[in-house]
């Protein structure tokens, strides 16, 4: 869905889901300074200057560009009602021709985790990137022991397939991730094939 002046925007009952802007550093920053606790343990360590408006202006500049090139689809969460910003969700790596695939990422902030936020953010990506990108698969990958993200992967149609030995470096260590994929036409655990 087109939001306004063409720009990318994905609604859902509660949800707008939009590239981010420059206006949304204060927000951005804030939220995640207050959630470092919550989201460190599954993440990237933070580099130096993660929540500089330098950083941040690279990352929009980077959400831009990506877009336009069809590489990712990096969309911050807004609460429809006030404007509040919740999280992050983005399509990343994704591929074309016989793929026709990407990764999906993200995080929540810690006082809007468990509200069903993120699933129906994942429901959004999915529908969108199934029907208007064309996307066959979308993989996601997380920590073992990530119970919360697991659960909203499998309650958002994520399979489990396995397990990638030394996936990621989180928290400053090479960690193992557990892998799900939703796929367009998922015919697995289906026994009407014909």
């Amino acid at each position: 869905m087109l939001g306004l002046r063409g720009k990318l925007r994905l609604d859902t009952d509660r949800l707008s889901l939009r590239l981010p802007q420059h206006s949304d550093f204060r927000q951005w920053a804030e939220l995640r300074r207050q959630s470092s606790g919550f989201l460190t343990p599954w993440e990237p360590t933070w580099s130096d200057d993660h929540l500089t408006r330098r950083a941040f202006t690279n990352r929009v500049s980077w959400a831009a560009r990506c877009e336009k090139l069809d590489t990712a689809l990096p969309l911050f969460i807004f609460r429809r009602e006030d404007g509040c910003l919740l999280g992050a969700i983005t399509l990343d790596n994704i591929r074309r021709g016989p793929a026709q695939a990407g990764t999906l990422g993200y995080w929540v902030g810690a006082p809007y985790a468990r509200q069903g936020f993120m699933r129906e953010s994942i429901a959004a990506v999915v529908h969108y990137a199934f029907t208007a990108m064309d996307l066959s698969r979308i993989e996601a990958a997380c920590l073992p022991e990530n119970a919360a993200s697991r659960g909203v992967l499998e309650r958002s149609g994520f399979k489990y397939e396995g397990v990638a030995q030394s996936y990621l470096q989180i928290n400053g260590r090479w960690r193992n991730h557990v892998l799900y994929a939703n796929l367009r036409h998922d015919r697995r655990g289906r026994t009407d094939v014909g």
